[in-house]
């Protein structure tokens, strides 16, 4: 799987003329090169349903006269550049307007994606009908006549569905389309029978052919959906509503999974179908940058001009990031993480409602802010080498999940809970031994806490937490980390007080944070207030949980907070690399977080705790040998003035 990838996007409508008429092979090869791809995704079928190839099996574009995608292929691999093939799965609005019938509908028979005919977009097709055919047809039809290194089916996944044909399927098993559980039995079903379909279109032509299919999003907890997947490709264009936070949050889970993965972001200023827009060069850095530093291969997305002509502009821009990548790839193949937190995701836990994104963000960036090492997990994990399992927010217990973590504590391990974590599905008992008993949810929104312990960077008081919380009592064997304390009464019509909300009246309501044999809790919803919030007191009190749940961190830094800095090990080198990222993404516009400035760093020190002797270390890919100080199993260096991203190799 190679690291310098390019998805060449080219959903190109009908009514334009002149389809590829200014495609070149040298100027296509020539961009290759400026942009140090090494693999890029190119169209047999785009979203407006059209072929960019000559075919039996679609339509060609009507306004392409020879076959572009066999004149991209041929190119790219004389200069052995790879060209896996991309189709678009979930949308063909040719086909959509001669069979409306055949797209998804919600309950009230509304469309998805677009809502109806009237407003330009495109129209979801149900791969419960006779769509799935004609898809495997074409998909059929790629695989046999040209010389693709894999297939990316995109919009595809779990789909809700209330087309007639899903009805008639239900009734036709003696159910109905309003028994919600039948009928996501039924869109599973439908799901694997699509993934089967292109698995057997694909490998009955070529075995071992790869092939992703995108739904925008690996959902954590599912691996049966994940293996569908030869590889997996990790959607997240910072700038394009996904944000700084989410593919650390995506990539320290796909990482666990075993298989290869990469990081897509793009080279727009926003997001896809964007024409004549550009991020900054430094932002490119730092995204091909944090795939590395995450154990990813990366591919930046683009979108190809109608005329068939390569962007130079951007080709420049893609080189700039992936010259670098470049130098640095021998240091990042076949890399496991070394952590020493599991983050349990909420997302995994298949607990309903949207607070679990919230849960999980928050987690990750109180993480990444401490400058934890850290993976996230799902209930399948094996949890040997981990010293602490964070349980965020929502997690309560079922008794093989109880029974693991029972394992993990006896073993030594310890658990961080917050807010209905550890509790058991009813809420009346923790399932773990937290040295406290839950009383019931607190009625005050929000409420205080008053911490036992000084917070590094204020004094103590009692800070706001806006979030649900849960009132609890100590019991014998637990030990108290401070209070909550409750407001005057929540605002409402007649009793309401200043702008926001009521006061602490300053009375201790019992323990707001305790800590027993099985770790600590606190009982307040702390990484989804965190998520939505961002309070400084919030984080020194999750850290202050973790660092006293730590029996020894494998790496401290003073690398500032919005840093971000990871460990792989790279077995069969014998070597760990250490990764180290700093950036500090600034919103512009509406929302878009936008990477310009790249500050210099100096004077940032790291120790990591090691478990054998240390030979060298040393700056890659400059190669420069880097003095350090080794004692008590330690070894400990300090950084040269750096930007971006640095990487430092501990060779044993």
């Amino acid at each position: 799987m190679r690291f310098r990838q390019v998805h060449l996007d080219f959903h190109t409508s009908e009514a334009i003329e002149g389809i590829g008429s200014r495609f070149s092979k040298p100027q296509f090869q020539e961009m290759l090169k400026l942009g140090h791809v090494d693999s890029i995704t190119v169209f047999a079928k785009c979203h407006h349903g059209w072929a960019y190839h000559p075919t039996t099996a679609n339509e060609m574009h009507p306004q392409l006269s020879f076959d572009l995608l066999g004149a991209q292929i041929d190119a790219a691999h004389e200069i052995s550049v790879k060209t896996p093939v991309y189709l678009s799965a979930g949308l063909d609005e040719k086909l959509a307007r001669r069979h409306p019938e055949w797209l998804i509908r919600d309950p009230h028979e509304k469309l998805s994606w677009s809502p109806d005919f009237m407003t330009p977009g495109y129209h979801q097709f149900c791969m419960n009908t006779p769509y799935l055919d004609i898809l495997a047809a074409q998909v059929r039809e790629v695989v046999t006549h040209y010389d693709a290194d894999g297939i990316f089916l995109d919009i595809v996944g779990v789909r809700e569905c209330y087309c007639q044909s899903c009805v008639a399927e239900i009734r036709k098993r003696g159910s109905d389309p309003r028994n919600l559980e039948e009928m996501r039995l039924l869109w599973e079903e439908t799901y694997f029978r699509y993934a089967d379909a292109m698995d057997n279109a694909v490998h009955t032509v070529k075995p071992g052919l790869p092939i992703f299919h995108n739904g925008g999003h690996v959902k954590r907890g599912r691996r049966d959906l994940a293996k569908l997947n030869s590889h997996l490709e990790l959607e997240s264009l910072p700038t394009g509503g996904w944000g700084y936070d989410h593919f650390p949050l995506s990539a320290r889970y796909a990482q666990g999974l075993g298989m290869n993965f990469l990081g897509m972001t793009g080279k727009f200023h926003t997001s896809w179908g964007e024409f004549g827009g550009y991020k900054h060069p430094n932002a490119l850095k730092y995204e091909t940058a944090l795939s590395l530093a995450n154990g990813a291969r990366i591919s930046i997305g683009d979108q190809l001009h109608p005329t068939g002509l390569m962007d130079p502009a951007t080709y420049a821009l893609i080189g700039d990031a992936y010259s670098e990548v470049e130098a640095k790839e021998e240091w990042c193949r076949d890399v496991t993480s070394v952590a020493d937190v599991a983050l349990l995701s909420a997302e995994a836990s298949g607990y309903p409602g949207a607070s679990v994104q919230d849960a999980d963000s928050g987690a990750v960036r109180i993480l990444l802010e401490g400058n934890y090492l850290f993976d996230v997990v799902d209930t399948e994990t094996d949890l040997t080498s981990y010293q602490v399992v964070i349980l965020p927010d929502v997690i309560t217990l079922d008794e093989p999940l109880k029974t693991k973590l029972e394992a993990f504590v006896t073993k030594g391990g310890k658990i961080l809970a917050t807010g209905r974590s550890a509790l058991s599905s009813d809420g009346t008992r923790f399932e773990l031994d937290f040295g406290a008993k839950p009383l019931k949810a607190s009625a005050f929104k929000p409420s205080y806490f008053r911490p036992d312990f000084e917070l590094p960077s204020l004094s103590n008081a009692s800070f706001v937490i806006y979030a649900d919380g849960q009132d609890i009592k100590l019991d014998t064997n637990g030990h108290k980390l401070g209070s909550r304390e409750n407001s005057y009464f929540n605002r409402d019509l007649f009793t309401f007080c200043s702008h926001q909300h009521t006061p602490s009246n300053l009375q201790d309501a019992g323990p707001g944070m305790v800590e027993g044999p099985s770790g600590i809790y606190a009982a307040w919803y702390l990484f989804e207030d965190y998520a939505l919030k961002g309070s400084l007191p919030v984080k020194e009190i999750l850290h202050y949980a973790l660092d006293r749940l730590l029996k020894r961190k494998t790496m401290s830094t003073n690398l500032p907070a919005q840093g971000v800095t990871t460990l792989q090990a790279q077995q069969a080198n014998n070597r760990w690399i250490h990764h180290l990222l700093y950036a500090s993404p600034v919103r512009r516009g509406q929302n878009v977080e936008v990477i310009e400035d790249l500050p210099i760093l100096s004077g940032i020190e790291s120790t990591i705790a090691v478990p054998a002797p240390v030979r060298e270390v040393y700056l890659v890919p400059q190669r420069t040998a880097l003095p350090f100080r080794q004692e008590h199993g330690c070894i400990t260096y300090t950084l040269p003035l750096w930007t971006c991203h640095q990487m430092v190799v501990l060779q044993f």
